[in-house]
């Protein structure tokens, strides 16, 4: 039997196989709210046979975007725009829908990658002044954030609590927190964004403090009976950044706060990270967190192939694996995945037709509402 294909619980939440479509920002929004290309691009993914499909980085703030199409959840107008993607959704696709709700700190105010992804300095159109752990930029040359206070501090979690409060309301199955590549929250952890001197800087657990207020309150007000957790980046791949001995602790921390689990990549912190780059690079990371902390992990990063994210679950190296771009090339991925392994995926009826004759059974119907 494969193992890419068992069931997993992840808390009270049950999926039908461990094959994760990892969140990716389109760059596609108007103010935050998502309009005819999410439509078609998630429920295209909805129809992959994946058992979980993760939003793209949500905003829980307008200067919390990445940039300034970037989806948000802020508003009630963001709120009514994801209603009717995930109506739609449902009614045709039984994957479970989780969102990743995001701040982007001094990442912010920036460009589309296809525009150069540089920063948008808050005197041009559309930009606006970043804020930071510390007033230290991203990238030489740029606009330095602003270093929040404790009003900047309390604002900042009170809005990834207000989206967390939406996100209950929409009937999200689930919520990863991003505390990951050069964002807010993995601004606080990294010792090369945050060189604070108050309580929330300095020693690991200063800077692991607000990430985790941030998921105190969010877990607070987000449905007891459906699973939070957080995605890291194990290392900065620069000496003197973030670690994995400091994701361990952090870790550590998450899993006595009822984290469901952590989802493990690296980078995006520093310019300077040299990232050595190789199938699945990622995987040992997050095999160290799952047993050395003993929380489940999804493991992310050049993972391509069946046999290799078989391989993957079946070796204990992680609970479950996320695709991105391997599921963009190849939004059937898990269906071609099922072949291969012998396994059976979900698929809607109107598409049964296209099963090969000689994977007569690979197919099964869709089940609505067993989640």
């Amino acid at each position: 039997m494969s193992q890419l294909f068992s069931p997993w619980q992840l808390d009270a939440l049950h999926l039908p196989n461990r094959i994760v479509i990892a969140p990716m920002c389109q760059y596609s929004a108007t103010d935050g709210t998502p309009g005819d290309w999410h439509m078609i691009h998630l429920g295209h993914l909805a129809l992959s046979g994946a058992g979980l499909m993760v939003l793209e980085a949500t905003a829980v703030s307008p200067e919390g975007r990445i940039s300034p199409q970037d989806l948000g959840l802020y508003s009630d107008a963001n709120e009514a725009g994801l209603a009717r993607v995930l109506s739609a959704i449902r009614a045709h696709a039984p994957i479970a829908v989780a969102v990743q709700i995001a701040h982007a700190g001094r990442k912010a105010s920036s460009r589309a990658p296809w525009e150069g992804g540089t920063q948008i300095r808050p005197d041009e159109h559309s930009g606006w002044q970043t804020v930071s752990a510390s007033n230290l930029p991203h990238s030489a040359g740029e606009v330095p954030p602003l270093a929040l206070d404790r009003a900047g501090l309390t604002k900042v979690r009170d809005d990834f609590v207000a989206t967390a409060r939406r996100a209950s309301r929409l009937g999200f199955d689930g919520i990863e927190i991003h505390a990951a590549h050069g964002y807010l929250l993995h601004q606080f952890l990294s010792p090369l964004s945050n060189q604070r001197t108050d309580d929330y800087g300095g020693s690991l657990e200063n800077r692991m403090r607000f990430p985790l207020e941030v998921f105190d309150a969010v877990r607070e007000v987000f449905p007891a009976d459906k699973p939070v957790w957080t995605r890291v980046s194990a290392t900065d791949w620069v000496a003197g950044g973030w670690d994995l001995e400091g994701t361990l602790a952090f870790s550590q921390a998450l899993k006595a706060r009822g984290c469901a689990a952590v989802h493990v990549s690296t980078g995006g912190l520093s310019t300077a990270q040299a990232i050595p780059l190789a199938p699945g690079y990622q995987v040992e990371h997050a095999e160290r967190v799952k047993a050395e902390v003993g929380i489940p992990t999804i493991a992310v990063g050049l993972i391509t192939e069946a046999e290799q994210a078989e391989a993957i679950i079946a070796s204990g190296q992680a609970d479950a694996v996320a695709l991105a771009r391997a599921m963009l090339y190849d939004p059937r991925w898990p269906w071609h995945a099922a072949a291969k392994l012998g396994a059976k995926v979900t698929a809607p009826p109107q598409y049964w037709r296209s099963q090969p004759r000689e994977f007569k059974d690979l197919f099964e119907a869709a089940k609505f509402g067993q989640r």
